[in-house]
């Protein structure tokens, strides 16, 4: 295990030591204990940095293995799609990153975040007891009684079709939805929150880092199509009305028809059906009857 700084054993251990036990306890390896076979068997921890993103791109920059993990108890520039900022309060939440060197295809790299959103949106469920609770709301997030939990971040680590991907994911575990900033608290909250409890970080994380790499392993063997049902059993958005954008700043509303083998959101117009593969999605508010 590596914690970025020169006495990196001294320091992950007395992080560990000192909070062990306890749901703000430090995420070493150590503590988190996940039972994978090669997904974060190498974890870098720091207490804080601007972005575990951005240290995970430097890791496969200079060829850390795939399965890689970086987590951060804060940090001071997290960041999520589109290029938002990611509200990221110290010991209380679960920042991670991993490097993945996946094989396939430029599509089949595509539909990655929502072979993530079906791990992360069975351990929410798990540790809500109650999967009715959860949603993933499509491309990136989880929710959970209708408020976002979750986010996943997928970004590339070079030009060449063979460079290594990076997969953040973000949790609100622990943290008081009343601290967000005000134009997230209407929409975001937390698990404690929404469990009424507090939750043990690391129990939290050994519980993810196993249903990833499962389902990591499942879309390596298989694409999109082998998590399909599992997916599906989560994706309540097909009906609604939505508004989406993308980045070459199109916006159109339309009804949700589903998800397309390639992961693209299948919208239904006044044109016809429309696909996108990345966009910002707005649920709109069904008029009267």
């Amino acid at each position: 295990m590596s914690s970025g700084a020169s006495s990196e054993g001294q320091r992950a251990a007395a992080a560990s030591a000192e909070a062990r036990g306890r749901p703000e306890e430090a995420l070493t390896r150590e503590a988190i204990a996940a039972r994978t076979r090669w997904l974060g068997r190498e974890l870098h921890w720091f207490a804080e940095i601007d972005s575990t993103n951005r240290e995970a791109l430097a890791l496969a920059a200079a060829g850390a293995a795939h399965g890689t993990a970086v987590i951060a108890e804060a940090q001071s520039a997290g960041r999520g799609r589109l290029g938002r900022s990611f509200f990221s309060p110290p010991r209380t939440n679960l920042y991670v990153s991993f490097v993945l060197r996946p094989a396939g295809s430029a599509p089949t790299l595509g539909t990655l975040p929502l072979a993530a959103g079906v791990a992360l949106a069975e351990t929410v469920a798990a540790e809500l007891g109650d999967s009715s609770r959860v949603e993933l709301k499509w491309p990136n997030d989880v929710l959970a009684d209708g408020k976002k939990v979750s986010g996943i971040l997928l970004e590339r680590a070079g030009t060449h079709a063979d460079s290594a991907v990076i997969l953040g994911i973000g949790v609100n575990l622990n943290v008081d939805p009343a601290t967000f900033p005000e134009d997230f608290r209407v929409r975001a909250s937390s698990l404690r929150a929404q469990a009424g409890r507090l939750i043990d970080r690391a129990r939290f994380a050994a519980a993810l880092f196993e249903r990833l790499e499962d389902a990591l392993d499942a879309h390596a063997g298989g694409g999109f199509a082998a998590l399909r049902p599992r997916f599906d059993a989560f994706f309540r958005m097909t009906g609604r009305r939505v508004k989406v954008g993308d980045a070459a700043e199109r916006v159109r509303e339309g009804v949700v028809l589903g998800v397309g083998a390639d992961g693209s959101l299948r919208l239904g117009t006044h044109d016809g059906e429309e696909r996108f593969l990345a966009g910002d999605v707005t649920v709109l508010k069904e008029p009267p009857a």
